[in-house]
């Protein structure tokens, strides 16, 4: 802060508004008209002039100081104008004194203002000083100057006669101001002495004061610096002088006026500007931008290290002090180059910290070999690598956008790939580690193939979906496990073309090992494959459930021995060929006396079972979340592991919204891991956990809800579509009840992980039944919902026969009235809610319908309304309690049905209730049921519901044997 001792003597003036102004006032309305006459006269007598002998703009040299010496113009007409400005501030302050108070003048209620416009125009001087614009622009009118000499030493005290021309124009220009900040300094500081303490005022006068007072010493520097960087041109040869020199780089340290030896790279001279670090090497120039330029202490006092994006070298000396200054000129450079603006008052003064900071933004253009060569970074820093988030682009059209990490892609990036047709991108959407794809990805190709999953060291592998577009010569979907780019281990593919799909195992991108192939038609294959074709023995399974066993060609054709069962029970084992044109020939023995198979094991013929364990189809899967949990469930592995939500397109093209995935960000969505854990350990007990399980696996940012929508697309790219085969049931069902215990063990690693954080001791070990009751339990009603679609549906294939005899069973009981069908089906009488009623004819059948079982077949209906296999058993035990219940009533006290009572009754709210697939009801519930049942009530109910539905297929046949008097179409 400027001060100033008030001179002895001097009185303290009164506080309040100032009625009189001060001398020091009149004193500055002086100053101001002398430097706004002098500014004037140096337009007219050298700036015009100056711009008159400025040679035609040809050279580009030449035309840069035109330039240059147009702006210096523009400056001096600005500092002109603000100049008067003030004048006028001063001369209404003295003509009223008593209106118009201190604080309207101008140097005081705009200082910063007039500041500016004053730091404009000394850079715009320092620059023309700099590469010697006046030398240059005045060398044509040289006599001119002569003679003008002596009317410069009338606007200039200290002008020699016998000087340079260019000399006396630097002081033409340069003397006036700095003479007139000089006096500004002085006179407000002077004026400051004479204001009251407390008075606002002076704090308006000490801070303009402070200001011109910083501004005398940048004037200062900036002029040695500028007169230091003219004096370096000559100095170099023309082509580093072409390279090097700019109006507005300035020379802040030579290696020849403060010695310094540069390691590894022996520079010969090292030149410190104020942007840039310049080692000159015989006829090699190294520059480096001082923006990524990081200073490093050295382990002594003779050493400092410097780290750039390809170089790193040391700064020597035998001068310890010289190498201080160095250190010091180098740290304040780059403190300058990262601010983008001048220190002020002078370099390393400036308000910002003297230290720069480690983590920075800047642009580089790699030059060495490798992966980044020619490639240009702009983005994050970090210690001379890029670090952080930033943008990588090459000259063949190639971009990468995303997260680095010691100056390689780290983390989530997208990468833009151009392809030698127009506008045609592969684009990466994809996880990274040290600088390959590693971890989930979406990559979208100009193919129109678009490949979802996990990727290492570059290459797919792991799970992972590719699939083509519709459109293609060749639709393709390949749901299953890659290993190092290629198909490999369990999968699934689907050609849509021929109607297919395989289902097994792989090798090198070839089928290769046990699979299953399903056809739209309906005929299935299963046996061992090699480079996609099957080769011996086999099992072909046809529509109509007619077997075959034995060998066949490579593109499927039976041949060979092997046999076949047809579904009538008929045999035929033999040799077959074929002929191309004439068909399938056979010589063997055809076995017509077997007896007719029962139909439900006929189609219960499962494909895949044991020969794909299911513990081990989708490890591929299962496999990034126990990685992830293993890990500790660290969040910055959060999305490379479970993958990530990202709207995607099929459409490729040059657009920069490739450059940025509008992906949903875990931590705003669902939580912070921490607050995940915290809540698995909060909610332990059963119902709270219930509750805890099914908003996790509903929520599909949730690590647990993740997971089972990879595992559900995983199931609908098996069993859906052409993989809706009844000879698939079984694999799908000991599948989904494998998903459910995998989700529990999911569950139970994140259980370990919260109470691990939390300090606390870790839950036991499950024995297997426990685990076994914990899956069927809780996590199979949560999960089966999921799948159910396409489970039910190879229920219904599979069954599909049974319930077309139930369905006939059922059309043909719905003709009976009540009464009638209650005798036909033995129910005990005096069961009957029918034996208290007086009824007319009209009122019969309404009112009889209401009263048999109503409640009992409606609750039975219920049965379909849900997909959880507990659930539909509650119904089952609601409807036997319903039909109990009635009997009660009927009977007028409690009453429990023994089975011989309970089943026709049953049967009899089955026919009513007519729920449809009944028997794929059935046997689902069966599968899925729970094993704690097995043996109590609820298996005591379904195997009575299973014996109904056994009665009901049969009914058909002892309804045409039925005597002429139980015509259904009689009156009763």
């Amino acid at each position: 802060m400027w001060s100033r001792t008030r001179p002895a003597g001097s009185a303290r003036p009164e506080s309040g508004t100032l009625a009189m102004c001060r001398p020091e006032e009149a004193a500055l309305l002086r100053l101001e008209e002398v430097f706004s006459a002098t500014l004037a006269r140096i337009n007219s007598l050298v700036l015009q002039p100056l711009l008159e002998a400025a040679p035609e703009a040809s050279d580009p040299w030449v035309r840069e100081c035109l330039q240059l010496l147009q702006q210096l113009h523009r400056s001096s007409q600005q500092l002109w104008d603000v100049t008067e400005e003030s004048l006028h501030s001063l001369r209404e302050r003295l003509r009223h004194p008593e209106a118009v108070g201190l604080e309207s003048l101008l140097l005081l209620q705009s200082a910063d203002r007039v500041l500016q416009v004053h730091l404009e125009y000394i850079e715009s001087y320092t620059c023309c000083v700099a590469v010697q614009a006046f030398q240059k622009a005045a060398k044509r009118r040289s006599e001119y100057w002569r003679g003008q000499r002596k009317v410069l030493r009338q606007v200039l005290l200290g002008v020699s006669s016998e000087g340079s021309v260019g000399t006396a124009l630097l002081q033409a220009l340069r003397q006036p101001l700095a003479h007139h900040v000089q006096q500004y300094v002085l006179l407000l500081l002077s004026l400051g002495d004479t204001i009251g303490e407390c008075h606002p005022t002076r704090e308006l006068v000490i801070h303009a004061a402070g200001l011109f007072g910083d501004l005398q010493s940048f004037m200062r520097q900036e002029l040695d610096q500028a007169m230091a960087t003219q004096a370096l041109w000559p100095t170099l040869s023309s082509r580093l002088r072409d390279v090097l020199c700019t109006p507005a780089r300035r020379l802040l340290q030579d290696s020849q006026d403060v010695p310094v030896t540069v390691t590894p790279l022996r520079a010969e001279r090292v030149l410190l500007f104020d942007d840039a670090l310049v080692l000159l090497q015989g006829h090699n120039i190294h520059t480096f931008d001082l923006k990524l330029v990081w200073v490093e202490p050295g382990q002594d006092r003779c050493t400092f290290h410097l780290l750039t994006p390809e170089e790193e070298f040391s700064f020597c000396s035998k001068d310890p002090q010289g190498l201080v200054v160095w250190q010091w000129k180098v740290t304040q450079a780059v403190c300058q180059a990262l601010r983008g603006k001048k220190d002020f008052p002078v370099l390393g003064a400036g308000l910002e910290p003297s230290e720069p900071p480690t983590c920075r933004c800047g642009a580089y253009t790699f030059r060495a070999e490798g992966r980044f060569c020619q490639a240009t970074y702009e983005g994050e820093w970090y210690w001379g690598r890029p670090h952080g988030k930033g943008t990588l682009k090459w000259p063949d059209g190639r971009n990468h956008v995303g997260d680095f990490c010691q100056g390689l892609e780290h983390g989530f990036g997208i990468r833009l790939v151009p392809q030698a047709s127009e506008d045609k991108f592969d684009c990466y959407k994809c996880h990274w580690w040290e600088g390959s794809m590693c971890g989930y990805g979406i990559c979208e190709y100009s193919t129109s193939e678009v490949y979802k999953g996990y990727f290492q060291e570059g290459l797919r592998h792991g799970f992972g979906v590719l699939e083509s577009a519709p459109q293609a010569p060749r639709p393709l979907r390949y749901t299953g496990h890659w290993e190092r780019g290629q198909r490999s281990g369990y999968g699934v593919e689907e050609d849509s073309n021929r109607g297919e799909r395989y289902i097994g195992m792989w090798q090198t991108d070839q089928r290769h090992g046990p699979g299953v192939m399903v056809t739209q038609a309906g005929v299935c294959y299963q046996g061992t494959f090699q480079a996609d074709k099957m080769v011996g023995p086999g099992i072909l399974l046809s529509d109509d459930d007619s077997l075959y066993e034995g060998t066949f060609t490579r593109d499927l054709t039976l041949v060979g021995k092997g046999k076949v069962t047809f579904p009538n029970g008929f045999t035929l084992e033999g040799s077959f060929s074929s002929v191309s044109g004439r068909g399938l020939h056979t010589q063997g023995v055809l076995d017509t006396a077997a007896l007719l198979p029962d139909p439900s094991s006929t189609c219960k013929r499962q494909l895949g079972q044991g020969v794909f364990p299911v513990e081990s189809r989708w490890q591929g899967v299962y496999g990034p979340f126990r990685d992830f949990v293993r890990a500790g469930c660290p969040g910055e592995l959060r999305e490379a592991l479970l993958g990530f939500h990202v709207q995607s397109s099929r459409e490729l093209r040059k657009s920069q919204e490739y450059l940025c995935c509008e992906r949903t960000c875990p931590e705003d969505q669902v939580g912070r891991m921490e607050d995940l854990l915290e809540e698995l350990v909060q909610h332990r007990e059963p119902k709270a956990l219930q509750q805890c399980l099914r908003k996790a696996l509903s929520n599909s940012l949730h690590p647990l809800g993740k997971l089972l929508r990879m595992l559900m697309l995983t199931f609908q790219a098996t069993y859906a579509g052409i993989g809706a085969n009844k000879h698939l049931q079984g694999l799908a069902q000991e599948e989904v009840k494998q998903h459910a215990q995998e989700l529990w063990a999911a569950y139970r690693g994140l259980l370990q992980v919260a109470l691990q954080r939390k300090g606390q001791a870790p839950e036991e070990d499950e024995d297997a039944e426990t685990r076994d009751l914990r899956v069927h339990g809780l996590v199979l009603p949560l999960v089966l919902p999921s799948f159910y679609s396409e489970l039910f549906t190879l229920y219904l294939l599979l069954h599909e026969r049974e319930d077309s005899l139930y369905s006939q069973g059922i059309v043909h009981l719905s003709l009976f009235p009540d009464a009638r069908l209650l005798e036909f089906l033995d129910v005990q009488k005096h069961l009957w809610p029918l034996k208290d009623l007086t009824l007319t004819t009209n009122q019969r059948y309404s009112l009889v319908r209401d009263k048999c079982f109503l409640s009992a077949t409606e609750c039975l209906q219920k049965m379909i309304t849900t997909v959880d296999p507990r659930e539909k058993l509650e119904v089952l035990e609601r409807t036997y309690g319903e039909i109990e219940a009635t009997v009660s009533r009927v009977l007028g006290r409690e009453h429990k049905l023994p089975m011989d009572d309970l089943l026709p009754l049953l049967i009899y709210v089955v026919s009513r209730a007519q729920i449809q697939h009944l028997g794929a009801e059935i046997h689902l519930i069966r599968d899925m049921m729970d094993p704690l049942h097995t043996g109590g009530l609820y298996d005591f109910l379904l195997t009575a519901l299973e014996s109904c539905y056994e009665h009901i297929q049969k009914e058909d046949m002892r309804l045409h044997r039925l005597p002429s008097r139980w015509s259904s179409r009689e009156p009763w």
